[in-house]
């Protein structure tokens, strides 16, 4: 493998028609602020325009794969070719792997579900503990999520904001592969030199015809996530959600 590119908290290495996409933000769980999302975007965009790469695997390291947006950011995530993280929005011509160890939450998740497959240890924990806090999923969980996996669950998920364990999101469907814990990158990176080794159009093509029937439905799914996110902005409970989460303290609920 290629000597790692670390910039904007990312780095980035080649391994062989491979593309390897570490978050390298560990002291804040991975948050995701401006220079995350915009080292994350040129990833991405390397891994789409460059002809020698037929695969990418996307991972947080050995210990969180990411806690979503960092909140200092303040919104300023997005750029114009992926969209929320340089990636949610994003149309790929190209596989992406999640490989997740430790915690994938919110946003995180969300990452997780906008890529194509998931392989993740046993013993990471997936959520969306967005209602824990006064808010609600913004990047595509609330539709992704119902494209995943049954209704039933998929509203446990985000009603509850409590996460489940990947052993349980492998027998619901969300991830492909289980991995002992350590192994998820080693494991999405042989799941991604399988698809590399195949006629690099059809994988494309195969790709492209699949998300864009799954997309077909993005613009209804975005839709109905500003209309929640409009009821709630301005709300009591958004700012207290808020101010909770600073101040390490359980929130207090008006419900108004």
């Amino acid at each position: 493998m290629a000597v790692p590119d670390r910039r904007g908290g990312v780095r980035v290495a080649r391994d062989d028609a491979v593309l390897c996409i570490t978050l390298d933000r560990s002291a804040k769980r991975n948050a995701v602020d401006r220079a995350m999302a915009d080292a994350l975007d040129a990833a991405l965009n390397m891994l789409d325009d460059d002809p020698a790469l037929r695969a990418g695997v996307l991972d947080g390291g050995p210990s969180v794969f990411c806690a979503g947006s960092d909140l200092a950011a303040k919104g300023d995530y997005v750029t114009t070719r992926g969209g929320e993280y340089g990636l949610i929005r994003r149309r790929r011509r190209k596989p992406l792997i999640a490989a997740i160890e430790g915690l994938a939450l919110g946003g995180g998740l969300e990452i997780a579900l906008a890529c194509d497959m998931v392989v993740a240890a046993r013993d990471a924990r997936l959520g969306l503990p967005e209602v824990q806090r006064g808010v609600l999923p913004t990047c595509g969980a609330l539709f992704r999520m119902l494209q995943a996996l049954p209704p039933a669950i998929a509203r446990e998920l985000v009603l509850t904001g409590q996460p489940i364990d990947a052993t349980r999101a492998h027998a619901l469907g969300l991830v492909n592969r289980l991995s002992e814990p350590g192994q998820a990158q080693t494991d999405a990176r042989a799941l991604a030199a399988q698809i590399a080794i195949n006629a690099p159009l059809s994988v494309q093509a195969c790709l492209e015809a699949m998300n864009g029937l799954l997309a077909a439905a993005d613009a209804a799914g975005w839709q109905a996530t500003e209309a929640a996110l409009a009821r709630i902005r301005g709300s009591e409970d958004l700012a207290e959600g808020l101010r909770a989460f600073f101040e390490k303290r359980p929130p207090v609920w008006r419900g108004r």
